[in-house]
């Protein structure tokens, strides 16, 4: 005779029960650093992005999902409201641009997976290039006047706390110029490397100040590679020619 959904297997529900447990647990771990409790989701989420960093200095496809699940990770960190996290805070434009982030990563993906088809096997997905002036002076405009907009709507929604006006500001900037630089990264411009220093000296200071040290020493860590990324990148641009073979993807 056929089970009921209200009849249980012996034992049943207490394993059930464990595992909500343990993947609580799991989701609610801490580390201590000098009194500071940090949760290990943003240890593991930045990890996750810094390897998604090396994969898109070497211009590799896989730099897309990789960085997708730490954006994922993050969002549950900074989404404070939602999310528990000893900080108390929640830094709405950090967690909204995770998600920014993974839609991107969706187009980033695709774009260089179609890119590097036909390439030889190990070869780097997309050969660089500097922006043209029409379209940096699109991604410079898009930046600022996004930052005007997004600030007046961070202010509106609140951070949950008395947050000086300079605080949204701040985030605007960030979240913004993180659209502006993964967009252009998608795109394969030198441009972004630099966005993403635009984006790290206002970042690290405002991480800092709201206690979330593990992304701020990502980012200051970020900002050396980001440098050397740079270099690299500008130097394939000069060196290497469009693969004969390339499509045009938008």
């Amino acid at each position: 005779m056929p089970r009921s959904c209200v009849d249980r297997v012996p034992g049943e529900t207490d394993r059930r029960d464990t595992i909500v447990n343990v993947l609580h647990q799991l989701f609610s771990a801490q580390l201590t650093i000098f009194g500071q409790p940090i949760l290990w989701r943003e240890i593991i989420g930045n990890a996750f992005g810094f390897a998604s960093a090396i994969g898109g200095l070497r211009r590799r496809v896989w730099a897309w999902p990789v960085g997708m699940a730490g954006n994922a990770l993050l969002f549950t960190v900074f989404f404070g409201v939602a999310f528990a996290n000893p900080q108390a805070t929640t830094l709405f434009g950090q967690a909204a641009r995770q998600i920014f982030f993974i839609v991107t990563s969706i187009y980033g993906w695709w774009r260089w997976y179609a890119i590097s088809r036909g390439h030889a096997p190990g070869t780097p997905a997309i050969t660089p290039r500097w922006a043209s002036a029409r379209e940096r002076l699109g991604l410079v405009v898009f930046w600022l006047a996004g930052v005007a907009v997004l600030q007046q709507v961070f202010f509106w929604f609140g951070a949950g706390w008395p947050a000086p006006r300079w605080y949204f500001w701040s985030d605007a900037w960030i979240f913004v110029g993180s659209m502006v630089a993964t967009y252009a990264m998608a795109r394969g411009w030198n441009d972004f490397w630099l966005a993403w220093l635009a984006v790290d000296a206002v970042g690290v200071p405002l991480l800092v100040k709201s206690h979330f040290y593990p992304s701020a020493v990502l980012y200051f860590v970020y900002a050396g590679l980001v440098v050397y990324g740079f270099t690299v990148w500008l130097k394939s641009s000069r060196v290497e020619a469009p693969h004969p073979k390339e499509p045009v993807v938008v």
